[in-house]
């Protein structure tokens, strides 16, 4: 049996049919009906049962499709290892980023993997916290810049960012609630949170709330999955005067002029990023970025 002949089998029985598994597959339906009979004839057993309807698999067939899925997802394993080894460049290094980092932070480690290794290409992608992890569990990513440092032996990690957070409000309103150290946070309980959902970050989202709830704040319903919270968002909601949402000293966005930040006191939410990648990976172009993350950090 061969890899495209498991592949077209199990495409089949996953679609239900020729037609669409021959579209999933970008060949003819002739010539996908072709590789499926000949691969029953090489293993001398009926593998599907044609009807009006579509195609099931046999008994035979639904036995198959177990141990050909186990074969591809053995395969595609042995190809993420070995992209492991593909020395120090040539090759492109995939970078998860979330919504919001601190200006400067990738721009040195990224000038010097430039210069050491000018053979990588870089290519980054926005994802969240939990996208990330699934990505780089999957081989889709080599590093990522996450909210929450995953558990377990599976990825090394590097702390890369420590933020106290601090709180954009209408301007009026944060004039009336700030006092000779900024806003306390249990002034803010009548105001409604502009928050993100659980899904994209669930440890950060937790320690978050906790400590929000914790200081007498009402959240609210939960936030609906999908839903970025991106610089837009935040500050059309919190200009009416009635939310507050969290962000850095040294947020990049510009500020309308009814908008302000402003510190919390006492600093109780800090928001950390770490740089998470495979533990087990020999990518010497990806140690050469992880070292010039660490320079920047220390510096």
């Amino acid at each position: 049996m061969e890899l495209r002949e498991l592949r077209a089998f199990v495409a089949v029985v996953e679609e239900g049919g020729l037609s669409a598994a021959a579209r999933r597959l970008h060949v003819s339906q002739p010539a996908l009906s072709q590789t499926v009979s000949g691969l029953e004839r090489r293993l001398g057993v009926r593998l599907l049962v044609r009807g009006s309807t579509g195609v099931r698999a046999t008994e035979a067939g639904t036995a198959l499709v177990a141990e050909a899925r186990a074969v591809l997802a053995r395969h595609e394993q042995a190809l993420r290892v070995m992209a492991r080894y593909t020395g120090p460049g040539g090759g492109a290094l995939r970078i998860g980023i979330p919504l919001e980092l601190p200006a400067g932070l990738l721009d040195p480690a990224l000038a010097d993997l430039a210069e050491a290794c000018p053979d990588t290409r870089v290519q980054a992608r926005h994802l969240s916290t939990a996208q990330q992890l699934t990505a780089l569990r999957a081989g889709e990513l080599d590093v990522g810049l996450l909210r929450e440092r995953p558990s377990g032996p599976e990825f090394d990690a590097l702390l890369v960012v420590r933020e106290r957070l601090g709180v954009l409000l209408a301007a009026e309103r944060a004039a009336e609630l700030a006092g000779p150290d900024g806003i306390a946070l249990d002034a803010l309980v009548d105001l409604q949170w502009v928050g993100f959902p659980r899904s994209g970050s669930p440890a950060w989202y937790d320690e978050l709330t906790a400590i929000l709830r914790g200081h007498g704040l009402d959240l609210g319903p939960a936030v609906p999955e999908g839903q970025a919270l991106i610089a837009d968002v935040k500050l059309a909601a919190v200009a009416s005067g009635q939310a507050f949402t969290l962000a850095p000293p040294d947020w990049q966005q510009p500020l309308p002029d009814r908008v302000t930040w402003s510190p919390l006191v006492g600093h109780p939410l800090v928001r950390r990023t770490w740089a998470v990648w495979p533990a087990d990976s020999r990518r010497r172009d990806l140690g050469r970025f992880i070292a010039a993350l660490d320079r920047t950090v220390r510096s």
